[in-house]
């Protein structure tokens, strides 16, 4: 790695960081150590630093706010990108531009108090745009799908393109960039439209309680692990089977959500994953339902 970082430190790429802990980056706050960290500057320092890493072959990974990412307990022996300067937001009428870092729930938050509809549901989603876009993160009934008019990504070729809504291919929590991950959303254009600000407050407010009420927040977690099956609750067959309140190791299913699998104490990643396989097993043997998983396994190979 002492290559990589004298060509970091050489072109000024941006910030960089060695040996860093992957659990303090992400929200279940397990993960090994990844060799180093780097924060780019702009696109034209992203992209000078994706072609010396694939022409070295280094591995990397993109990684947002970590809030739907399982790491292994491993070291992770490549380069963790974070676009965290990717933060810039733009207002035009009812159209909102997003840099790829931006916090899903600080944009959503601030669109609100702008009178601005259609990001609602994101107030309570920990993740940042560009991991949002990725996932198709969504909540109430809607997701990025819905509003996201087109983003600018980088291409595996490293040229900077536009994609419109539909060749994202959005569907429930998934898309085009889910499928095709050596694409990397660079900003984001959001189309909102005007409303009551003081009803979406209410709105906003109304639903932050029944979070505290029903989801269990005072514990790292990834929020709910698997899909909801067609005309189905993945939370009501994990609580059906009498799952609530099971361990592994520091891994517990929550008894406020059975589709939350917290940090409860100390856990590893293995805990997690142990965990997930299990719930995944018994909701196959007793339902015939092979739930899908929503989270990202990074490093287990």
């Amino acid at each position: 790695m002492q290559e990589l970082i004298e060509f970091i430190k050489k072109n000024n790429i941006g910030k960089y960081q060695e040996n860093v802990s992957l659990a303090s980056h992400t929200t279940y706050r397990v993960g090994g150590v990844a060799k180093v960290f780097v924060y780019p500057k702009n696109k034209d320092k992203l992209v000078m630093l994706l072609k010396f890493i694939k022409t070295k072959k280094i591995k990397f990974k993109v990684l947002g706010n970590g809030s739907n990412t399982l790491f292994s307990d491993k070291e992770y022996d490549g380069v963790i990108i974070k676009l965290d300067l990717f933060n810039e937001i733009k207002y035009y009428r009812n159209l909102v531009k997003a840099g790829a870092g931006v916090s899903l729930m600080k944009l959503s938050l601030q669109t609100v108090k702008k009178g601005l509809s259609g990001l609602e549901f994101a107030t309570g989603i920990p993740g940042t745009v560009g991991g949002a876009i990725y996932m198709n993160a969504g909540a109430y009934k809607s997701d990025m799908g819905y509003v996201t008019k087109s983003i600018e990504v980088l291409t595996p070729k490293f040229e900077v393109i536009t994609m419109t809504n539909k060749e994202l291919n959005f569907h429930y929590r998934t898309s085009f960039l889910q499928n095709n991950p050596q694409y990397i959303c660079l900003e984001a254009t959001i189309q909102l439209r005007k409303s009551d600000k003081d009803l979406l407050m209410e709105i906003v407010e109304d639903r932050r309680k029944r979070r505290v009420e029903s989801q269990p927040l005072e514990y790292p977690s990834a929020g709910s692990v698997f899909r909801n099956p067609p005309d189905n609750f993945a939370g009501k067959l994990i609580e059906d089977l009498g799952l609530k309140g099971h361990m592994i190791g520091g891994a517990k299913i929550s008894e406020k959500h059975a589709n939350f699998i917290i940090n409860f104490n100390h856990a590893k990643g293995e805990d997690i994953k142990k965990l997930i396989e299990l719930v995944k097993k018994e909701v196959k043997e007793k339902y015939d339902i092979d739930l899908k998983i929503e989270q990202e396994f990074v490093n287990w190979e």
